[in-house]
């Protein structure tokens, strides 16, 4: 009998790149009434991101904050925007696709050039593309012997878009300098037509109190829902957020002394989830007449679960770029930062914060350095969607030279499963088999094989087995003897 294969298609979106690339990014201060610089903030943001014939073109806006002292000793803020544009040049790229791109600071440097300061920020972009590939399988094979499974196919489905979260508070403090903020989710589901999302945003203030710089925290929780025509049923989903925009206006209360603080951010969101199709598809098969020439393909996914929530307090001696004693006053920790790497049992980094201390009737500043390892219970070896913000920092001396550090971490964990499926794209007729003159063939079994695996070892038919072998229990223990009886031809 001619080998035939009947085969199912259709299209799948799947992600065919993953990039990454850096560009360096100087705004220029003038320096006229700067007497030191303190901290130094940059708060970046997405603007647009285009794939074309081999290339992905991004731009984006930074939106940086300086603080320094003036020539009385009193703490001052300038701020300053600029956008950029770079690219990545890639051969897999082409127009008809799609991508995500996430920016990050990954590393800011002040330095002097004349009488003007200018930051050099080193932007890093990482960029998933997404393409419309073409899916087949063979669901069946005249002619053949098949092992038939079910199983599914993961096609995945991308959304984006934007919320504005909002907050009114009061701060005991007299002016707010800089507003820096992180933002992390912490619950994502599918609903029909839409994805709801819930969070948190983690508001650190460098604010100013009786004339001394302050960090004040707060944390902002939201939920959203995003508009998505393709989601039908109920279902997790991998959401990361980011801040498009910020904008902390303040207004003292002269009654109490107090700041009202009025906070408005927009957020940005792009994630995706995966829509299941239960198919019956051809695991394995042969021929008893002739080889089988296959052709397979393998489809990995990392299913979405639950985003798993842990809360840690990290402490420990801290690394300072500046030399200090007890000369210096502790004033403030600001602008907090988590730098990690995944670990066999959790993740392990460092809080990174900038001290403002007094010396000698002077505010200065310094990069502190608080290194941690935590241990993260219950979470698959196999999560990598991983984000930790820093809830607060406190820094004190334990001796003289020596800093100490306690930082509160918020860490979520997009964590899943990989579902793997192994299917036949192709299926032909290949060398024709010698048939056996033999009437009877006995065969001395393996340890452990079932019914198909002893059937396509033989080429006889499974069914053929059973009724010659009527006797036999699978899995086999490499004892048993089968015996294969032929009809005589002609």
């Amino acid at each position: 009998m001619a080998i035939n294969a009947q085969q199912q298609s259709g299209t799948h979106l799947k992600q065919v790149a993953n990039l990454s690339t850096q560009s360096v990014v100087e705004i220029k201060f003038s320096g006229q009434e700067i007497g030191e610089v303190v901290a130094v903030y940059p708060q970046i943001s997405l603007s647009n991101l285009e794939i074309s014939s081999g290339r992905a073109n991004y731009g984006g806006r930074i939106i940086c904050t300086v603080v320094y002292t003036d020539g009385d000793g009193g703490l001052c803020r300038v701020q300053k925007g600029a956008e950029f544009s770079h690219y990545t040049d890639d051969e897999r790229l082409a127009p008809a696709q799609r991508g995500n791109c996430l920016l990050k600071c990954e590393r800011c440097q002040l330095k002097r050039e004349g009488s003007s300061y200018v930051v050099a920020i080193v932007v890093g972009a990482n960029i998933d593309v997404f393409d419309n590939v073409q899916r087949s399988f063979v669901s069946d094979i005249e002619g053949a012997n098949c092992k038939i499974e079910n199983g599914n196919l993961y096609s995945l489905v991308n959304f984006s878009g934007e919320s504005e979260v909002d907050d009114d508070f009061e701060c005991a403090a007299s002016d707010v300098l800089v507003p820096a903020a992180n933002v992390c989710v912490t619950g994502c589901n599918v609903r029909t037509g839409l994805v709801e999302v819930n969070g948190e945003i983690y508001l650190s203030l460098l604010a100013v109190r009786d004339g001394s710089p302050v960090c004040l925290d707060r944390t902002i929780p939201f939920k959203c829902e995003l508009s998505c025509d393709e989601a039908l049923l109920s279902r997790r989903a991998y959401c990361r957020a980011e801040i498009a925009s910020i904008n902390v206006s303040c207004k003292v209360n002269e009654n109490n002394g107090k700041c009202n603080v009025s906070f408005d951010s927009t957020l940005a969101f792009s994630g995706h989830f995966y829509e299941e199709e239960e198919i019956s598809y051809v695991q394995d098969a042969f021929s008893e007449e002739c080889d089988l020439n296959l052709a397979y393909a393998e489809e990995r996914v990392f299913a979405d679960g639950d985003i798993k929530n842990y809360s840690e307090r990290v402490q420990g001696p801290c690394a300072t770029k500046a030399k200090l004693d007890y000369t210096c006053a502790f004033l403030a920790a600001t602008l907090p930062s988590a730098e990690f790497e995944r670990t066999k049992g959790g993740i392990e980094g460092s809080v990174t914060a900038t001290l403002l201390y007094r010396q000698n009737g002077e505010v200065h500043s310094t990069e502190v350095n608080l290194p941690f390892s935590v241990t993260l219970a219950g979470l698959s070896e196999d999560c990598k969607n991983i984000s930790v913000c820093v809830l607060g920092i406190s820094l004190r001396q334990r001796s003289e030279g020596e800093c100490e550090g306690e930082a509160s971490l918020k860490i979520t964990a997009a964590d899943g499963e990989y579902k793997t499926i192994r299917y036949i794209t192709e299926a032909g007729e290949g060398e024709k088999r010698t048939p056996s003159d033999s009437a009877i063939s006995v065969y001395i079994t393996q340890s452990g094989d079932g019914l198909w695996e002893t059937a396509k070892r033989l080429c006889v038919s499974p069914a053929s087995i059973q009724s010659s072998n009527p006797e036999l229990t699978f899995p086999l223990s490499g004892k048993e003897r089968i015996i294969i009886y032929r009809p005589k031809l002609g």
